[in-house]
């Protein structure tokens, strides 16, 4: 079972109101004030007139063959409001159909909502940002890139994670299982050629964070840590210089490689790390105290990737809260601990770019908007 208090937390707290109307009734919240923002109660039904038009426009929408963003109940436009604009939240991909209310507006099927759902997802007044998670798995092109920037506003930004080919240490069989050695690991040509120069080619100024996720390493390599830091730096200073506003970020899947070795090595390149919550890393706390090494006295930008729920193993997840329409989780103390690091770097004026998976809490969005609320009451907390 998952470490924590199980809850469950239904899109109807959040859900545009013609689509609370009609949702299955669920269990409120404890009145703890997590919630504050929204009230422990669904507001007041919408005029039947509002219904009428909602559906007109959803009509329109199809027939024109354009994806629906969800109506956003007031109180959420406040808490986006609330929310400095340099404190992006947002998902790990989009294409999700359960979302359906909470941030699309009708029912899509996913590869519809992958090739052109951004445009409504970033309608939503806190998803000011998303990863492309697909590029872990294969490039994608100068137009894939281009096509995604296209849907979404200025102010939006992506994270967007390298390639395997390039991160990890060895070639995956069939089943994920590592095979022999990667001659490709930590190519710097490929990294700049595969990854880099579409990307800031395709999405332009809408780069956020360009991430390089190492997965476990082979057993030879945790053995010594020193020699992963050591392939690595020479990698990461070779690497271009980014535009302003865009960061390079490390994210790792091994504990003992979260040394202040590998924080001296991504200072000396001028590199981020990016905080991973997942079951294999240590919490929130420990990596914000590797960070503050890498920083010192003024916080930099700030990289998280809120990935999967304690206890469970990615599929477990999956399965568990699949089709991640409810968050069935909650992780107050990694939310509370996330608020509070973001709140400090926004209050230093650094950029915050937050991604949250489904299978953090079950559902995302709603992550999402608890993670902000968090994050706009200790924005408002003295000192």
């Amino acid at each position: 079972m998952p470490q924590g208090r199980t809850t469950r937390v239904h899109a109807a707290l959040v859900a545009p109101l013609h689509v609370r109307q009609s949702a299955v009734t669920e269990q409120a919240p404890s009145n703890d004030g997590q919630f504050h923002l929204f009230g422990t109660s669904p507001p007041a039904a919408a005029p039947a007139d509002t219904d009428k038009s909602a559906t007109a426009a959803s009509a329109r929408h199809r027939s024109r063959g354009e994806i629906l963003p969800a109506r956003i109940d007031e109180r959420c436009r406040q808490l986006g409001a609330a929310l400095p604009p340099n404190v992006r939240l947002g998902t790990s991909s989009w294409s999700y159909p359960g979302w359906n209310g909470l941030v699309y507006g009708d029912e899509y099927s996913d590869s519809r909502l992958s090739r052109n759902g951004l445009a409504a997802y970033s309608a939503h007044p806190l998803l000011r940002s998303v990863s492309i998670d697909r590029t872990f798995y294969a490039p994608l092109s100068v137009g894939d890139y281009a096509r995604y920037a296209s849907q979404v506003p200025d102010a939006f930004r992506f994270t967007v994670k390298a390639t395997s080919s390039i991160t990890d240490a060895t070639v995956r069989g069939e089943r994920g299982m590592p095979g022999e050695a990667n001659p490709c690991f930590l190519d710097t040509g490929l990294a700049r050629r595969e990854f880099i120069e579409p990307c800031l080619q395709g999405l332009g100024h809408k780069a956020g964070a360009l991430v390089f996720q190492f997965p476990p390493l082979p057993d030879r390599w945790i053995a010594e840590p020193a020699t992963f830091v050591q392939r690595l730096q020479p990698f990461l200073e070779a690497l271009p210089a980014l535009p302003d506003g865009v960061v390079y970020a490390v994210e790792i899947r091994d504990a003992i490689l979260l040394t202040p070795r590998l924080m001296k090595a991504l200072r000396a390149a001028r590199v981020r790390y990016c905080i991973g919550i997942h079951a294999r890393m240590p919490s929130v706390q420990r990596q914000a105290t590797a960070l503050a090494l890498l920083d010192g006295d003024t916080p930099g930008p700030l990289v998280v990737r809120w990935n999967l729920h304690a206890g469970l193993k990615h599929q477990q997840a999956e399965t568990r809260y699949a089709p991640f329409d409810t968050m069935l989780d909650e992780d107050r103390d990694t939310r509370e601990a996330l608020a509070a690091l973001a709140a400090r770097h926004a209050r230093a004026g650094q950029s915050v770019l937050i991604t949250v998976s489904n299978n953090a809490e079950g559902c995302a969005p709603l992550s999402c908007i608890a993670l902000a609320d968090a994050i706009v009451t200790h924005l408002a907390a003295p000192g």
